[in-house]
């Protein structure tokens, strides 16, 4: 079968990540409670490597008692919660499997349950990520307030992060490694990479640094081949995007929105590529990105290609590359009309944008907003009863009757001429591509 014939995760998916097939014709799992574990649980739903596709029938923050690891072969559809829509809120979640789409969720860390003493290790936690993992595919969902990194996905193959905000990782917070005198600031955006990654109209915002980090030879030698396009950063702080140290990418056609917290030093960066002895720098196709102020960067891309001291026009001119490495092609768009595009439809606007999310977009436009040590702006140290009301109150609505208890209302069975008294939900009744149930959540997406 060639492979532009092959199905694709949803109508909308793009990218190295576009063929993942997730819980495609496998059992359907309801989420009907906000309980860490249990019958139910979304937990329960994640722990099998089985084919399952996950719908909601309830809104709200789901606060964890430990991390939770997401099995393969998975797809999470955030889409379907009624009401306000899910968030994921206390420790940290992780891709443990291969083949795995999620869209329409938050995950919002916060440092309750960090370790708060100074020890090697303590406080190092992303929000979400994962490595070393094949056919991922991360869809309009909205991530902050980590200790270590907001989103990082690297070592993996054939992945996709799209339309998602990375915003507010907690900087001062208690990150520390040993070697440090004090808990490190380390609000950073993410660690990305892999041998195929694609990431479009994604919004970085009030990151110190990593915005992100491509990863390069960073954990061995690099098999890195990423595709940067149509992203948006903003408010940086000491650094935007580095690293890259041996490997290939594309950064085509971003938006670079200086900020407040951004140093005066980098408010023209695009990349600050990395060096490493005995693997050099990696190669960089730089091009159409927009520095919001600075139009001669605007106009000249080499002028935000910013290398380390030390190293010369001559060094520069290796990294950079003439001709874009190819890549599977996403319907790219002018980095101003993406800026627009990001603002208007990125993170989990499905069932509907949380308060959080539209005060960050509120700041991007307004150039407004700062870098933050805890979650909802309160200084460093303050305690979780005082700081837990940073967390968006997620309201419930009555999920739709599902008599047969497969994922898909009664009624929309009935407008589709299905059975609502039979569980159909894995037949390919009204697609040749997608099961019923994948019909019926992705006819919820405009």
């Amino acid at each position: 079968m060639p492979v532009d014939t092959k199905p694709i995760a949803f109508p909308s998916a793009e990218g190295f990540g576009k063929y993942t097939t997730g819980g495609r014709g496998g059992k359907v799992y309801i989420v009907s409670n906000l309980n860490d574990d249990g019958e139910g649980s979304l937990r329960k739903a994640v722990v099998s490597n089985d084919p399952r596709i996950v719908v909601f029938a309830v809104s709200g923050t789901i606060h964890l008692q430990s991390k939770l690891n997401i099995k393969g072969n998975i797809t999470i559809a955030g889409q379907t919660a009624p009401g306000d829509g899910i968030c994921l809120a206390d420790y940290p979640v992780s891709l443990a499997g291969d083949n795995i789409i999620i869209r329409y969720l938050r995950f919002r860390m916060g440092d309750r349950y960090q370790n708060k003493g100074q020890i090697d290790g303590g406080g190092a936690d992303d929000a979400f990520g994962g490595s070393g993992r094949k056919n991922i595919m991360i869809d309009h969902c909205s991530m902050s307030w980590s200790t270590d990194e907001v989103c990082s996905i690297y070592k993996g193959d054939s992945t996709t992060l799209q339309w998602n905000i990375m915003s507010e990782p907690l900087n001062y917070s208690y990150h520390f490694e040993a070697g440090d005198k004090d808990f490190e600031n380390h609000g950073y955006g993410g660690i990305w990479g892999g041998k195929h990654l694609t990431a479009h109209h994604n919004l970085f915002a009030h990151s110190n640094s990593r915005n992100p980090r491509f990863n390069g030879a960073r954990l061995g030698a690099s098999t890195d081949f990423v595709d940067f396009r149509n992203n948006v950063i903003y408010n940086w702080g000491h650094n935007s995007s580095y690293g890259g140290e041996g490997g290939t990418y594309n950064m085509v056609a971003n938006y670079y929105r200086s900020g407040p917290a951004t140093n005066k030093s980098v408010k023209t960066r695009i990349v600050n590529p990395s060096y490493l002895k005995g693997t050099g720098m990696g190669k960089f196709y730089v091009a159409q990105n927009e520095v919001a102020d600075f139009p001669e960067v605007s106009a000249n891309n080499v002028l935000g290609v910013h290398l380390d001291k030390g190293f010369t026009d001559d060094d520069k001119a290796s990294v950079l590359q003439s001709q874009p490495f190819g890549a599977i092609a996403i319907p790219q768009e002018s980095a101003l009309k993406a800026y627009e595009n990001v603002l208007k439809n990125a993170g989990a606007v499905l069932p509907k944008r949380d308060t959080l999310d539209q005060r960050i977009i509120k700041q991007v436009k307004e150039r407004t907003g700062k870098i933050i040590d805890v979650q909802g702006g309160y200084p460093h140290g303050t305690s979780y009863e005082i700081s837990k009301k940073a967390w968006p109150v997620l309201k419930s609505l009555p999920a739709p009757l599902d008599n047969d208890k497969d994922g898909m209302p009664d009624d929309w069975e009935r407008k589709m001429k299905l059975d609502p008294t039979k569980n159909d939900s894995h037949l390919f009744s009204l697609d040749q591509n997608y099961t019923n149930i994948e019909v019926y959540i992705n006819s919820l997406v405009p």
